[in-house]
């Protein structure tokens, strides 16, 4: 794969499910529409990494409206995604956080490089760049062996 990835994902079967909905459940509040990942792949805390997935699907709630008759994720719902893999890691590496909610507290240098539409696998990769009062977390949106978006997500327990 491509060498620009954050996390070598030659080794990784991405249709694995480390932790399903339930225990994305547990660690993160968002439910119904709001609920962007579908299965955690791969948790490394000495690599302080985490690697997900969010199958995008044709009945979700943008679908309609963004863009009619070519629907196009939009860039907030993959930073959303990412922002909620970032929760995720966030709590298993400081798991004095489980019962917090951890809160988007912004997202530096995004920058999109490709469209996904309904039926792609968006592979979302999350990985910590620094933990204090904020965690700081470089991300990843990667379809088909290709980087759809990057940025970087900071989150902070409320």
């Amino acid at each position: 794969m491509v060498s620009d990835f954050l996390v070598d994902l030659d080794g990784l079967d991405l249709t694995r499910v480390a932790h399903g909905p339930d225990a994305i459940r547990a660690a993160n509040p968002q439910r119904g529409s709001m609920e962007h990942l579908d299965a955690i792949v791969a948790v490394d805390l000495a690599g302080r990494w985490a690697v997900g997935r969010k199958e995008v699907r044709s009945d979700e709630f943008w679908v309609p409206g963004h863009i009619p008759g070519r629907p196009l994720l939009p860039g907030v719902v993959m930073i959303e995604a990412a922002a909620q893999l970032c929760s995720f890691l966030m709590k298993k590496i400081r798991p004095e956080l489980r019962d917090r909610f951890i809160g988007f507290a912004g997202v530096e240098g995004a920058r999109f490089r490709a469209t996904v539409e309904p039926g792609a696998r968006l592979i979302l990769v999350s990985k910590l760049r620094r933990l204090g009062r904020l965690g700081e977390f470089d991300t990843q949106g990667i379809v088909d062996g290709r980087v759809v978006f990057k940025g970087r997500i900071l989150g902070i327990p409320v």
